[in-house]
C-alpha cells in the first residue's frame, strides 16, 4: 500500500530540511551583520536584537493561539504548555532570518518603536496571517519594509559619507541617470562596492552580499537561477535607458546603479525565498526577469528611486501565476526561451522611447 505525506513548501530538491537551509542563510547573512555593527555600532545591535525577538515572539504566539488543546486537558498551566508543545524549531529559525533580513534593510537610526512596529506587523501580515511557514505569498521581510517605508518616511534618514544630507547614493542620483557622473566623485564605485556609503545596515556592501550569495548557491539554500535571471534582465535595461538618454558613460551609470540601493541584497537574500518564488526552473527565470524590470522601470518613471522590495511583493503575487499547472513545466523549452527574449525586448522599447529614443 502506497502512504502519502502531507508536507508544504519550501519544495527543495536535495536530501536538506527546512532547518538546514536556513541556517545556510544564517550563515550568508552573518559577514553582513557583523559588518553592520562594526560600522554602525550598538544602534545596529539593537535594531536587530529588536526585530528578531518581535517576530520569533509574534510567530510563536500565533502558533499557540492557533492551537486548541482537546477538551481533557484542564487548567491554564496544562493547557499552556500543550500548546507551547506546537512550537518548533522552525518557528524560531524562519522568523529570526526574516527578522535579520528586515534589519539588513533599515538605517541605523531609525526609531526602536518603528522596528518593533514594523518586524511585528511584517511576520504578522506577511506570513502567519497566510497560515505561517509554506503557507504564505508575500515575502516577510519585504513586507516589514514597506509597511515602516510607507508609514514613516520621514524617518528614513542615512549617516555616513554623504553628498546630500540623509540619502543613499541611490537617493542622490534623484532618478537621473545623467546624475552619475557628478555622483561618482563623492561616492566612488569602490566606495560602493565596499561598503563606504550611506544606507540600509546590510545592504551598502556590495562585496560581502557577493560572497553570502556564492555560499548559499554552493550550498543550494537559493537559487542561483532567480539572480542571475534578475541582474541580467537588470543590466540590459539600465543600458538601454543609457543609450536612450544619450549618455557617454552607459556601464559607469550600471556599476553605479548596481551597487547602490538594495539592489543586489533583495537580488540574493530575498528574491530567492523558495516559499515566495515560483517551482520550476523556467518559472525561476521568468521570476526573475519580472523583478528586475520592475526594479528599472520604478526607478526610472516612479516616484521611489529604490523599488526593490516593491517589485519582490509584486513578483510575489505573480509567482502562483507563473506556477500554474497548465502552463508550467520544470524542463526548458525553445518556446520558454523565445517568450523570455520577446518579454526582455519589449520591455527595452518601452524604456528606450519611454526616456526619449528616437525623439518620440
Amino acid at each position: 500500500m502506497t502512504t502519502f505525506a502531507k508536507v508544504t513548501s519550501p519544495y527543495i530538491r536535495k536530501e536538506t530540511s527546512v532547518k538546514r537551509m536556513m541556517t545556510d542563510v544564517i550563515i550568508a547573512l552573518l559577514p553582513l551583520v557583523i559588518f553592520a555593527i562594526y560600522r554602525f555600532g550598538m544602534n545596529a545591535f539593537i535594531r536587530i536584537l529588536v526585530a528578531v525577538v518581535s517576530m520569533i515572539l509574534v510567530e510563536i504566539i500565533v502558533v499557540m493561539v492557533r492551537h486548541k488543546p482537546h477538551p481533557r486537558v484542564k487548567g491554564f498551566q496544562a493547557r499552556f504548555l500543550d500548546k507551547l508543545k506546537k512550537v518548533n524549531i522552525t518557528n524560531i529559525v524562519t522568523p529570526a532570518v526574516s527578522a535579520t533580513i528586515f534589519s539588513m534593510m533599515i538605517p541605523s537610526t531609525l526609531p526602536i518603536y518603528v522596528v518593533f512596529v514594523g518586524a511585528s506587523l511584517g511576520i504578522l501580515v506577511g506570513k502567519m496571517f497566510f497560515g505561517g511557514l509554506g503557507a504564505n505569498i508575500f515575502n516577510p521581510a519585504a513586507t516589514a519594509f514597506i509597511l515602516v517605508l510607507v508609514s514613516f518616511p520621514s524617518q528614513f534618514t542615512y549617516t555616513g559619507i554623504d553628498a546630500v544630507a540623509g540619502a543613499t547614493p541611490l537617493g542622490a542620483l534623484g532618478g537621473s541617470l545623467a546624475n552619475v557622473s557628478t555622483l561618482v566623485q563623492n561616492y566612488s564605485l569602490m566606495d560602493l562596492f565596499l561598503g563606504n556609503i550611506p544606507g540600509g545596515m546590510g545592504e551598502i556592501s556590495s562585496i560581502l552580499i557577493i560572497i553570502g550569495g556564492i555560499y548559499m548557491f554552493v550550498r543550494k539554500a537559493a537559487d542561483w537561477r532567480i539572480t542571475v535571471s534578475l541582474l541580467s534582465a537588470f543590466s540590459v535595461l539600465i543600458l538601454v535607458a543609457s543609450f536612450g538618454l544619450g549618455l557617454n558613460n552607459p556601464f559607469e551609470v550600471l556599476g553605479y546603479q548596481l551597487l547602490s540601493g538594495g539592489l543586489l541584497f533583495g537580488a540574493v537574500f530575498m528574491a530567492t525565498d523558495p516559499v515566495t518564488a515560483p517551482v520550476t526552473k523556467p518559472g525561476r527565470w521568468i521570476f526573475g526577469l519580472l523583478i528586475g524590470s520592475l526594479v528599472v522601470l520604478i526607478r526610472l518613471f516612479g516616484s521611489n528611486v529604490e523599488g526593490m522590495a516593491y517589485a519582490i511583493l509584486i513578483g510575489n503575487m505573480f509567482a502562483p501565476l507563473i506556477d500554474y499547472y497548465k502552463w508550467s513545466k520544470n524542463t526548458y523549452s525553445w518556446k520558454m526561451m523565445v517568450g523570455y527574449s520577446v518579454a526582455l525586448a519589449i520591455i527595452a522599447v518601452i524604456v528606450f522611447i519611454g526616456l526619449g529614443g528616437l525623439n518620440l
